[in-house]
């Protein structure tokens, strides 16, 4: 059964402005992991913005927003062997999801030169 559904977009040159002008963004929001794959890109900015999107459309279709111990570099998104987008959870952001109940998260991103989109899909 379907639980959540969320959906966000945003400007890349926003996402890259904000990586070049604040020292410690890019640790906060997003994990090693991402950090590492994102600047391995010739378009490194439209990734990280897609995982931006998919940060926020993952609170949203949550539906608790950045509450209860929720920290955005815990929201992992990464490709499986085939390239489809997942979303892991670490740290403290998975205990507290983890306290919802047993949830199934579905992804998808997408992104061109100005703009990232992502959908999140949570099913209970």
């Amino acid at each position: 059964m379907v639980s959540g559904i969320g959906i966000d977009m945003i400007e890349v040159d926003r996402v890259a402005t904000k990586i070049g002008k604040e020292s410690g963004f890019r640790e906060l929001v997003f994990s090693k992991k991402e950090i590492e794959y994102c600047e391995s890109k010739a378009k490194k900015f439209e990734h990280y913005a897609a995982r931006f999107a998919g940060k926020e459309a993952f609170l949203k279709a949550l539906g608790t927003g950045w509450k209860n111990g929720i920290a955005f570099n815990e929201i992992e998104i990464s490709g499986d062997d085939l390239g489809k987008p997942e979303i892991f959870l670490l740290g403290e952001t998975a205990k507290s999801v983890a306290a919802i109940g047993n949830i199934k998260i579905m992804i998808s991103l997408s992104h061109l030169k100005n703009t990232a989109a992502a959908v999140v899909v949570i099913d209970q």
